[in-house]
């Protein structure tokens, strides 16, 4: 079974502090997904940077996505539903000490369709501790995004070659 997981789609993320212009032609790609992930009742996780303001991460990227503020908020475009699951996150990858494991074991997922932001950073991270468990990995490329078109392709290729994530596209995983 497949589970849909979306990463860092914030606010913060997509028009705030940490603002990445490319996100926004990724977000229809991802609400296509969502909406077909639902149809077939599969599960739909999100997975969020929640954020103390005492965070190692906010030495390296300054204060975004702190727990409890607007920038912490899955962007409108994308909010989640009452059947969908979320999942806070304070570091890269949103295996680390949260409980998305033993969410998708219970569900019986074997197959990850990674999407969000960003694709070699916490898209990367994500993929490498979901390869660690053993799942498998999908990744459209019109579901990621990076600041830059330098880091997204280098992020994708990373992915492919190390953790054996099939490079795909939204439509794809549909099929």
């Amino acid at each position: 079974m497949k589970a849909l997981i979306i990463i860092d789609m914030l606010n913060d993320f997509v028009t705030g502090s940490l603002k990445c212009d490319r996100a926004q032609r990724i977000i229809p790609n991802i609400r296509t997904l969502i909406d077909s992930f639902h149809k077939k009742a599969l599960p739909v996780i999100f997975a969020n940077d929640s954020h103390l303001d005492t965070d190692f991460e906010m030495a390296k990227w300054g204060p975004h996505a702190i727990e409890g503020t607007e920038g912490a908020e899955v962007i409108p475009e994308l909010t989640p539903e009452e059947e969908d699951i979320v999942i806070g996150k304070h570091v890269y990858s949103s295996f680390f000490e949260t409980p998305l494991d033993s969410v998708l074991r219970s569900r019986k997922v074997d197959t990850v369709v990674l999407t969000g932001l960003h694709t070699h950073l916490c898209v990367r991270h994500t993929a490498a501790d979901a390869f660690f468990r053993g799942y498998k990995i999908l990744i459209p490329e019109d579901g990621v995004d990076s600041f830059t078109a330098e880091d997204h392709e280098s992020g994708l290729a990373y992915l492919k070659e190390y953790y054996g994530a099939k490079i795909t596209d939204a439509k794809s995983v549909l099929k």
